[in-house]
């Protein structure tokens, strides 16, 4: 990929290193909306490595840790080239519907598994996938500063967070991304 042309990098974080604004997002590649290939897939993924692509974001309840482990095979070699993003917080529960957990415990315990499939010793970017509102973010955000502490975790972020519950978490430790679904359909985030 030439110069000509690419989107500049911002940092992540404060003193993060300098990424492409828009990661690959690595969903679709467990089966989410169909069939998937795990040979295919990590072909794509280290094909776009090759293009410039430095930021992939994941989530340990893509194909419930099918995702991580994919990833972690496909970047094993170039981790040094890319921001690995992932995260915790959707869970399976019998039957089959998802709930959430945002519970400090299971913070520490969604990482230690995470980081295992992954194959690395840290996460860059470490989100809570939908907050817990069974359970104050000031103890989730409180529970990832830990692994932050920890060297497990290098920057915390939120999806689906209102911006009020933002403003909580910022609070409790710095916050280097929030990812919310945002298109033609669905805009309420960004009016607030």
């Amino acid at each position: 990929m030439s110069d000509k042309g690419r989107t500049q990098r911002r940092k992540l974080g404060k003193n993060g290193p300098a990424v492409l604004p828009i990661g690959l997002g690595c969903m679709s590649l467990s089966g989410t909306y169909g069939p998937s290939d795990d040979k295919a897939a990590e072909a794509l993924l280290r094909r776009a490595v090759e293009l410039g692509v430095d930021h992939f974001d994941s989530s340990d309840m893509y194909g419930w840790g099918h995702n991580e482990e994919l990833l972690g095979r496909a970047l094993k070699g170039v981790r040094d080239k890319v921001i690995i993003a992932t995260k915790f917080g959707q869970t399976r529960r019998p039957g089959g519907a998802n709930g959430v957990d945002g519970r400090p415990e299971y913070v520490q315990q969604a990482c230690e598994a995470s980081l295992k499939r992954l194959g690395i010793d840290m996460i860059d970017l470490y989100y809570q996938h939908r907050v817990d509102p069974n359970v104050p973010v000031e103890d989730t955000v409180g529970a990832m500063s830990r692994l932050v502490e920890q060297g497990k975790v290098r920057h915390l972020g939120l999806c689906e967070a209102r911006p009020e519950r933002i403003r909580r978490a910022h609070a409790v430790h710095p916050l280097a991304a929030v990812q919310s679904e945002y298109s033609l359909l669905y805009r309420q985030e960004a009016e607030e």
